[in-house]
């Protein structure tokens, strides 16, 4: 459960801000999540004591850089390169199996539609084209059995997602059998137990680590990067994955 705190605010200009969100807290209020009393959204206008303008999403399980705009115009503005795909990013995930040392996923995503804030909306729509690139960094394998094998092996990857369709990245994982370890919706549970129970992790390895995009007023190229928390630090130390930073930043 989130716990509130001041948020880490990782950029601010006049126009724009970009905090690290933590895992387990929601952007904006939710019809879904009704007994939720913290998000950023909030919680950001409230610490900064000015109105702010969510510009992208980011699950509630997933941390990482989150862009707010500080005025309606931003926003505007901002929301078009978003829509665009001129926004680069990349996550980092720990994920079942040994992926490919790098590769590209293209697989059209059916709409997700939610009970509540979606009840409205057409359920006959066509999958939406879907492009995640992405390049293993570490494994491990752990001598500890799970289901039918007496090892198991863990990777980290670095994604960059090119197209931004709802739970892309954790989708897109487990379509190619690599699941992101702490997802409840669309992983492994056996391996959630065994990261919950050995290593006591109760997230989604999945982390928004860097956002890269150009100022539409200054013309700047700016990027934003947002550290790992403690239990995702945790996991790449038990695991004895030491990082190159050049390559991770990349």
């Amino acid at each position: 459960m989130f716990k509130a705190t001041q948020l880490e605010i990782l950029y601010q200009d006049k126009n724009f801000i970009a905090i690290n969100k933590p895992s387990g807290l929601l952007v904006h209020k939710s019809m879904i999540d009704r007994h939720e009393i913290y998000f950023a959204m909030k919680m950001l206008r409230d610490q900064i004591g000015q109105w702010v303008y969510p510009l992208h999403r980011l699950d509630k399980p997933t941390s990482g850089v989150l862009l707010f705009a500080l005025d309606k115009e931003s926003a505007r503005v901002m929301s078009e390169e978003f829509a665009v795909h001129s926004i680069e990013k990349t996550y980092l995930a720990v994920v079942r199996g040994y992926p490919h040392e790098s590769g590209t996923i293209e697989h059209a995503l059916s709409v997700k539609l939610d009970k509540i804030t979606d009840k409205n909306a057409n359920e006959q729509k066509e999958a939406q084209s879907a492009i995640t690139y992405y390049e293993r960094l570490c494994s491990v394998e752990l001598p500890y059995a799970i289901g039918r094998y007496e090892t198991t092996r863990y990777s980290l990857v670095k994604l960059h997602p090119k197209t931004g369709r709802k739970h892309q990245l954790r989708r897109h994982m487990k379509h190619i059998s690599h699941h992101i370890l702490g997802d409840t919706k669309y992983g492994r549970g056996e391996h959630n137990t065994f990261i919950r129970e050995k290593f006591h992790c109760q997230r989604l390895l999945l982390h928004a680590q860097t956002l890269k995009f150009i100022h539409p007023y200054t013309h700047e190229s700016i990027f934003i990067h947002a550290q790992l928390d403690e239990i995702f630090e945790s996991i790449l130390e038990a695991f004895s994955w030491s990082l190159d930073k050049t390559k991770l930043l990349s």
